[in-house]
């Protein structure tokens, strides 16, 4: 029998998941981020702790990430835009998923890589109130090798595409509360 390892412990996983049914409380977790204006439309966003499990963690080095806007914008272009960042979510977590599921049925990986494109009406965020703000569609295409079927590839982004925090974040709605403190 071939081992398969794409780097994902799947058993930890699961055991989370029998853990958490019992303890739902523990699985509430709160994800954290901080942001400070540089100059211009140029800030710095810092990522360190998080809640979860009933306490306060702190990832094991701090993230730093720089948003600005692009030249074409009149600006210094320090950064990626942030909408940029969420093209980043949404790669990464998908991504990231088909790695998981992947482990979890046995299913070896050679390459995953995934493009994620955004189209945006940019007159929206320039006061056009006739234009959405946001993304008019965003499309991710997925390049897989793998020891499997086409068929079983279209499963593992299928399930991936099913268990995505983000992708569910940027498809359903979110509460979201702006406060000044």
């Amino acid at each position: 029998m071939t081992t398969i390892d794409n780097g994902v412990n799947v058993q930890a996983l699961l055991d989370a998941r029998v853990a958490l049914a019992d303890a739902p409380e523990a699985a509430q977790f709160t994800w954290k981020a901080s942001s400070k204006w540089e100059r211009g439309v140029h800030s710095t966003t810092t990522i360190n702790n998080f809640f979860g499990l009933g306490e306060e963690h702190s990832h094991k080095t701090e993230a730093v990430f720089d948003a600005d806007h692009p030249a074409v914008f009149a600006a210094e272009d320090n950064g990626i835009t942030p909408i940029e960042y969420l093209l980043v979510g949404l790669a990464s977590c998908l991504t990231a998923g088909v790695a998981a599921v992947a482990q979890n049925r046995g299913i070896q990986l050679r390459s995953v890589e995934s493009t994620v494109e955004g189209n945006h009406d940019v007159r929206g965020i320039l006061g056009d109130t006739d234009v959405r703000n946001g993304f008019n569609d965003v499309k991710v295409t997925f390049s897989i090798d793998a020891d499997a079927s086409r068929q079983e590839i279209e499963a593992l982004v299928a399930q991936s595409q099913k268990r995505s925090a983000v992708f569910d974040a940027l498809t359903n709605p979110t509460e979201v509360t702006v406060e000044v403190a």
